[in-house]
């Protein structure tokens, strides 16, 4: 074998698929764990992934990758690059490693489960390889921030966060469970590599790492590249998965998993990539906003996969996704810099003249909407008056993307666009939800969500104490050294250059 092409032996090695005599069929790939929703065994054996690679190849490649971040790393390490990077920068970092690190060893789980009940023997081979590398991805990204506890002890973050009640984390945790920790293969595939990966992570760690490059992070931009690498890999098993579906008459189960995560998959995406392109990266290093961003690399490369399997763009896509592009993190941004105190980063107001000049650029109409609110908190950080840009309670909390209500209205009307939030009784309990796409998501399965609740629910309860800001934050493991803070020490209120309007509406 050594001495054949790999094209020789390839799909000998890999198709290992056979009838099961000895026990029923269901018993071995039972319906809740597998999902092949009738589709014929015999079906499923067509799954064929668009990215090869065997075994020998797979460990050459990542001993290869490993050796050279390492490497990297090991220098940087060395070096004061940290020491010197951007404040804001410093915060996209920290906030990345808090709420993805360990979210890549939950991956693996999702993995696993395609690894072991996926219908084809072709996808079962490829999603072990994605066990290890988002085993990999754990290890690595909880490995880099350990060695700058000394410069940031925030950034303990990246391993500790999962195990907190922090808002983020409940986000976090919440949107992950759904997707592929408590998940079957199929919507795995589809939810997680098709959806979230090709769609997203991909994307985000291609942007990200430039972006590192461009700020002289070349730590994170190696290691970011790194993982993207494997992604770019393992996240081809969702295509040929819908690809059967499609084939054998489940389209429309196709089409609202993919809907259904989506939508999950923006606002978290909004909530961390969204503040660091738009707020936290160094504005001479911008190469693109946020909006340009989704538009050229996810708004495009989803409806051009939408057209290539005769699917329909979600039913929300017009009234609710692309208007939200304009509007959804600038509202999130203010949100969390307002709460700081909830957040284990520091967030970058990024509101000096010429930030606001590029914002106003980019998103025309920013000036009026969002730079009012700010033109409010600059006079009060101006006034000393810092305890009016500090919560003294916590916002409504949506019950299905667990993020933060955010709902523009008052003095922006007639400039954005934006939904007003919705509330549902059922089961004799309310739940309230930041936008119809959430209560839709809800309401397609609501045996699978209606038992959680997010932090307002559980504060409610009383199962946080006392019932104060000083209890929440004890309840999600924020120690007062560890609560966020402005980055740059309100440096940016107090800019020459920034001239304010009267105050009033």
């Amino acid at each position: 074998m050594p001495r054949l092409a790999r094209s020789d032996w390839y799909d000998l090695a890999r198709d290992m698929n056979w009838n099961v005599s000895y026990v029923d069929e269901a018993q071995v790939w039972p319906e809740e764990m597998s999902a092949a929703g009738g589709i014929p065994a015999e079906k499923w054996w067509d799954w064929d992934e668009p990215y090869k690679v065997s075994y020998p190849e797979y460990v050459h490649n990542q001993v290869g990758k490993d050796t050279g971040v390492y490497a990297v790393n090991q220098v940087v390490a060395r070096s004061k690059v940290f020491a010197q990077l951007d404040p804001g920068w410093k915060s996209a970092i920290i906030a990345h490693y808090g709420a993805i690190a360990f979210g890549e060893y939950m991956a693996a789980i999702g993995e696993m489960r395609m690894g072991r009940f996926g219908r084809a023997a072709a996808w079962r081979n490829m999603a072990m390889f994605g066990s290890m590398d988002e085993i990999r991805h754990g290890q690595i990204q909880t490995y880099f921030p350990y060695g700058l506890l000394e410069q940031e002890p925030r950034a303990d973050w990246a391993h500790k966060t999962f195990h907190t009640n922090e808002w983020g984390a409940i986000a976090a945790r919440h949107l992950f469970d759904d997707m592929f920790s408590a998940n079957d293969a199929v919507s795995t595939a589809i939810q997680l590599t098709f959806t979230f990966e090709t769609g997203f992570t991909n994307l985000q760690f291609l942007g990200m790492a430039a972006d590192a490059m461009e700020v002289g992070d070349i730590g994170f931009g190696a290691l970011i590249s790194s993982i993207q690498t494997d992604e770019a890999r393992h996240a081809q098993q969702g295509e040929p998965t819908v690809k059967i579906l499609i084939e054998n008459g489940r389209k429309e189960h196709a089409q609202k998993l993919i809907d259904h995560m989506f939508w999950r998959s923006w606002h978290v995406f909004a909530l961390l990539t969204g503040l660091s392109m738009d707020y936290y990266t160094p504005l001479e290093h911008r190469s693109q906003s946020f909006k340009e961003f989704m538009e050229e690399w996810i708004v495009k490369q989803f409806l051009d996969q939408f057209r290539d399997f005769g699917l329909e763009p979600s039913w929300y896509w017009e009234d609710h996704f692309l208007k939200e592009l304009n509007w959804y993190h600038h509202a999130l941004h203010i949100g969390i810099w307002f709460h700081r105190p909830t957040v284990w980063w520091n967030p970058d107001a990024g509101m000096s003249p010429e930030e606001r000049d590029w914002l106003e650029e980019k998103y025309p109409g920013w000036n009026d909407t969002f730079g009012r609110t700010w033109d409010v908190i600059t006079r009060n950080v101006r006034a000393g008056k810092i305890e009016k840009t500090l919560p003294e309670t916590l916002p409504m909390v949506c019950n299905m993307c667990q993020i933060p209500v955010v709902t523009p209205s008052g003095f922006f009307a007639g400039y954005l666009d934006s939904p007003v939030p919705r509330m549902l009784d059922h089961g004799g309990r309310r739940y309230v939800f930041c936008s119809e796409p959430c209560q839709w998501i809800f309401e397609q399965n609501p045996s699978r969500f209606a038992g959680h609740l997010n932090l307002i629910d559980r504060f409610l309860a009383g199962q946080i104490q006392p019932m104060d800001l000083g209890g929440a934050l004890g309840y999600m493991g924020l120690s007062p050294a560890e609560c966020g803070t402005d980055a740059t020490n309100y440096a940016w209120a107090t800019d020459p250059g920034l001239r304010l309007p009267k105050a009033g509406f």
